[in-house]
C-alpha cells in the first residue's frame, strides 16, 4: 500500500491504522524541540530517536513509529524493525487527522508492547500527558499511570526532566 497511498501506515490490533496527512511544520518543531531538551539531559549512550526506524512486536502483530523513542545507540544496530523491549520511552505529537491514534490506540500498544514510558504530546490543546507502571489486567498489559501537564509545565519522561515551555501549537482552520 505505501507504493500506491502517500501518509503513514501502522498495524495495531483493531487492524491498519492509515494517516494520510504528513506532519505539518509544528509537529514536526515540536519533535524537533522534545528531542534537543531530551538529548541535553541524557547521558551519552542514548539517543531520542526521530527517525524512519519501526518498531514491532510480532508476537503481539504490533507495528508501531513512535515520533520520538528513547533507545540505546547500540539497540538501533538491527537489520529489521526495532524490538520494543529496548525501547525506554516513547513520544508522540497528536496529529490533527487521527487524535484517537495516539490518546486510544498507542496507550494500548504501547502498553502491551512493553515500552515502560509513553508520552504524549497535544499541540491541538497545548496539553499531555505521561503513562507509565504497566501493569497486567483481564484485557493485557495497561499503563497504571497517568500523569497530566500542561504546555509552560515541565514533564518527567522516564529519568528526564524537560520543559514544555515554547512548544508550538496548531493554529486554527477555517
Amino acid at each position: 500500500m505505501g507504493d500506491t497511498l502517500s501518509g503513514t501506515f501502522e498495524i495495531t490490533w483493531e487492524g491498519i491504522v492509515h494517516d494520510p496527512v504528513s506532519p505539518n511544520g509544528r509537529h514536526e518543531l515540536t519533535r524537533a524541540l522534545l528531542r534537543r531538551h531530551l538529548e541535553k539531559v541524557m547521558p551519552d549512550e542514548l539517543l531520542a530517536h526521530s527517525g524512519t526506524s519501526d518498531v514491532e512486536d510480532e508476537p503481539e502483530a504490533i507495528l508501531r513509529h513512535p515520533d520520538v523513542m528513547v533507545i540505546a545507540w547500540e539497540d538501533l544496530d538491527t537489520e529489521g524493525s526495532i524490538d520494543p523491549r529496548t525501547v525506554l520511552a516513547a513520544i508522540e505529537i497528536v496529529s490533527r487527522s487521527n487524535p484517537d491514534n495516539d490518546w486510544v490506540g498507542k496507550v494500548r500498544d504501547y502498553a502491551l508492547m512493553g515500552i515502560p514510558v509513553y508520552a504524549v504530546f497535544d499541540p491541538r490543546t497545548g496539553t499531555g500527558a505521561v503513562f507509565t507502571d504497566i501493569h497486567p489486567t483481564p484485557a493485557g498489559p495497561r499503563y497504571a499511570t497517568r500523569k497530566d501537564f500542561v504546555y509552560g509545565e515541565n514533564v518527567t519522561i522516564a529519568d528526564w526532566t524537560i520543559p514544555t515551555q515554547g512548544l508550538p501549537l496548531y493554529g486554527t482552520t477555517t
